[in-house]
C-alpha cells in the first residue's frame, strides 16, 4: 500500500515537471498600439507608420493576416515566422486624398499567439487642400465652367412659381456673352450679367411656372446655352422638377375624407414571352376613399405602354382598369418594366406598378 502511494506521488511529480517545462505560446508584444499622425495635408501624399513588436513567447509567432477597417489603409507585415526573442512589424499606410477631417482607423492583426486578434489604431486629422476653380466649378462648357449642368427645382406645387440660381465663371481670356435657346414656355431663364469678363463669376437665374407646365411627377427639360452667338449641342443644361401637391398642411378631417387608391396586383409576371409577341395585363384601380379619385398621369417605362383608363375620375367605391402592354420585339432575356401612376391620393400620390417576364426566341 505504501509502495503504491509512493509510486503515485512520483508520477504526479513527473507530470508536473513535464507540464512546467513545456514552452510558452508565442506572444506579439507591440511597442505601441495607437499612433497619431497629427495634422496632415490632403494633398501631401500617403503617410505610413510601422508598428514594431517582439515575440516574447517561446515558440515561433506567425502573423496569419492583417485587415484594415476600410480601403484607405494598406497594411503590410512580417510574412515569415518570428522566432522567440526576435522582432517583426505591421505597417499601415493611409491615403488622405479626398478624406478631409478627422480619421480613426483600426488594423486587425491575426496571429497564432496568446492574443489571437490584436487591434491597432491610426488617428489624425486631414487638413483640406485649397480648392481649385475646377473643384468649385467641375462642369466645363466651352469657355465657362459651372457648378453643375443640372438645375433642380426639387419639389414644386402644381400652381407654384419657383426661382433657382446656378453659378458659373468665365475661365477664358475673352468676354463671353451667354444666351439661351429652346427654352420651354413654363421656364424663364436669364444670365446675370449677360456678358462675363475673363475670370468673372455670374449666375443663371431660372423661374419655373408649374401651372404653365401642366404636368405631374418628375419632369425634365433641356435648355441650350449659346455663347458669343454660337450654338453647340454639347452646351446643354438639364432642368428638372417634381410637381406634386403639398398635403402637409391638410387637416385631419381633410385626410379622413380624401380618396384612397387601391390596385389589386401591383406586381405581375408574364412568364415566358415569345420574341416579337405583344402581351398585356389589366391593373384594376379602385377608390377606397370618401371623395373622387383623380388619375392625373400614367407613365410607362421604355418598352412598355400604358393605355389610359376609360375614366380618370373615379367615384368612391368605383373601379377602372389600366391596361399595360409590353412589346417584346427586339428584346431577349429577363425584362423588368414599370408603370407610374400619379393621383390625388394624399398618402400615395405616386404609385409604381411592376411588370416582368422572360423573352425567349
Amino acid at each position: 500500500m505504501k509502495i503504491n502511494k509512493l509510486f503515485l506521488i512520483l508520477m504526479l511529480g513527473t507530470l508536473g515537471v513535464t507540464a512546467f517545462s513545456q514552452p510558452s505560446r508565442p506572444n506579439a508584444e507591440f511597442e505601441e498600439k495607437i499612433f497619431d499622425f497629427g495634422e496632415i495635408k490632403e494633398d501631401g501624399g500617403k503617410v505610413t507608420h510601422t508598428f514594431n513588436f517582439k515575440n516574447t513567447g517561446e515558440q515561433p509567432l506567425i502573423v496569419h493576416n492583417v485587415k484594415a477597417s476600410c480601403g484607405c489603409t494598406s497594411p503590410d507585415w512580417t510574412r515569415q515566422p518570428v522566432q522567440p526573442g526576435k522582432s517583426g512589424y505591421v505597417k499601415a499606410t493611409f491615403d488622405p486624398r479626398n478624406r478631409p477631417g478627422n480619421f480613426n482607423k483600426s488594423i486587425m492583426v491575426y496571429t497564432n499567439g496568446e492574443e489571437s486578434t490584436i487591434v491597432l489604431r491610426i488617428t489624425g486629422k486631414v487638413l483640406p487642400r485649397e480648392k481649385t476653380i475646377e473643384d468649385i466649378y467641375p462642369r466645363a462648357m466651352g469657355p465657362v465652367r459651372l457648378k453643375t449642368a443640372h438645375l433642380s427645382f426639387t419639389r414644386i406645387a402644381p400652381q407654384e412659381v419657383k426661382t433657382e440660381e446656378l453659378e458659373m465663371i468665365n475661365t477664358s481670356d475673352s468676354p463671353v456673352k451667354i444666351e439661351f435657346e429652346r427654352v420651354p414656355e413654363h421656364l424663364k431663364i436669364r444670365m446675370e450679367p449677360e456678358t462675363l469678363e475673363p475670370g468673372q463669376k455670374g449666375k443663371i437665374v431660372a423661374t419655373y411656372d408649374a401651372a404653365v407646365k401642366d404636368d405631374w411627377g418628375f419632369v425634365v427639360d433641356q435648355v441650350y446655352l449659346k455663347m458669343n452667338g454660337e450654338s453647340d449641342h454639347k452646351n446643354r443644361l438639364s432642368v428638372s422638377a417634381t410637381i406634386e401637391e403639398d398635403y402637409s398642411k391638410w387637416s385631419e378631417e381633410q385626410m379622413a375624407n380624401a380618396p384612397v387608391i387601391e390596385i389589386d396586383d401591383r406586381v405581375f409576371d408574364f412568364g415566358e414571352i415569345k420574341q416579337g409577341e405583344k402581351v398585356s395585363h389589366d391593373f384594376i384601380v379602385t377608390n377606397k376613399g370618401k371623395s373622387n379619385l383623380i388619375l392625373r398621369k400614367i407613365r410607362a417605362s421604355c418598352g412598355c405602354t400604358a393605355i389610359q383608363p376609360d375614366k380618370t375620375v373615379i367615384a368612391p367605391g368605383e373601379s377602372t382598369k389600366i391596361v399595360a402592354q409590353f412589346n417584346s420585339r427586339g428584346m431577349s432575356g429577363r425584362q423588368n418594366k414599370s408603370v407610374t401612376v400619379y393621383s390625388n391620393d394624399p398618402k400615395r400620390s405616386t404609385l409604381l406598378l411592376r411588370l416582368s417576364g422572360t423573352v425567349v426566341k
